[in-house]
């Protein structure tokens, strides 16, 4: 475990500077294993698949059907393919597991309690994902300090400790604005329902427009506590068990 963390201190500080393109091009020159980015099809995710597409570099992208999302999410998929003409492997829950979470729980069990709710991403989410990540040295996401109080703590490189991977969080700096500027030169697809008050987009029954002066995360699972709001993709094992 001090081995992992040195190296995990010694990333943090290497890293620090750089800019995008420079940070994924030369993580990929670090590893020689799998580096793969996880995408939510939202716009920090956009940003970081356009630059790996333009810079045409060895890094895998996948993201999560989980099923229940909405009909924008769909498009923005199609559009970012045919933009640059590569592949997203798209990854899908258990049918089984569903069937029969729908069955015992109820089609809308997420809304009796947080448990089921988690359950249901469970299923739907980190599953799937931890088939997506198996085999990967260096998982990348789009995690931004500024999205919620739990991700203001994260680091540019974490070691997961459960997945028994490094993750990197190369836009944990960046600011709303820093967003929409690059997507707004680079003429990067994005979804529509941006327009319509939903910053943050996930699943269609979890997710809702917010208000002015509401947090970017608000409309995420707006019915629970600020402090459950993680479906457990990113949570630590105290947010897991809480």
């Amino acid at each position: 475990m001090s081995s992992n963390r040195e190296k995990i201190a010694e990333l943090n500080e290497s890293f620090a500077t750089l800019e995008l393109p420079d940070a994924l091009s030369k993580l990929r020159e670090l590893f020689s294993g799998k580096v793969t980015l996880s995408s939510s099809l939202g716009p920090e995710d956009q940003v970081i698949t356009d630059s790996i597409f333009c810079n045409d570099l060895d890094i895998d992208i996948f993201t999560l059907d989980t099923g229940r999302l909405f009909a924008e999410s769909y498009d923005v998929l199609d559009k970012t393919v045919r933009k640059y003409e590569q592949n997203i492997q798209v990854y899908y829950p258990n049918t089984d597991a569903i069937e029969d979470y729908v069955f015992k729980k109820g089609i809308n069990a997420i809304y009796d309690s947080t448990n089921l709710r988690k359950e249901c991403c469970f299923i739907r989410k980190i599953e799937p994902l931890n088939r997506a990540l198996e085999g990967v040295e260096v998982w990348i996401t789009g995690l931004r300090g500024g999205q919620s109080n739990y991700r203001s703590n994260m680091n540019l490189f974490e070691w997961d400790e459960e997945r028994n991977l490094i993750k990197f969080n190369p836009l944990l700096t960046w600011s709303t604005e820093d967003i929409w500027h690059y997507i707004n030169i680079y003429e990067v697809p994005y979804n529509e329902l941006h327009k319509k008050g939903f910053p943050s987009i996930g699943c269609q029954p979890c997710t809702r427009a917010i208000g002015l002066h509401e947090n970017e995360r608000a409309g995420r699972w707006w019915w629970e506590e600020e402090d459950k709001k993680e479906c457990g993709l990113h949570a630590t094992e105290k947010q897991k068990s809480a």
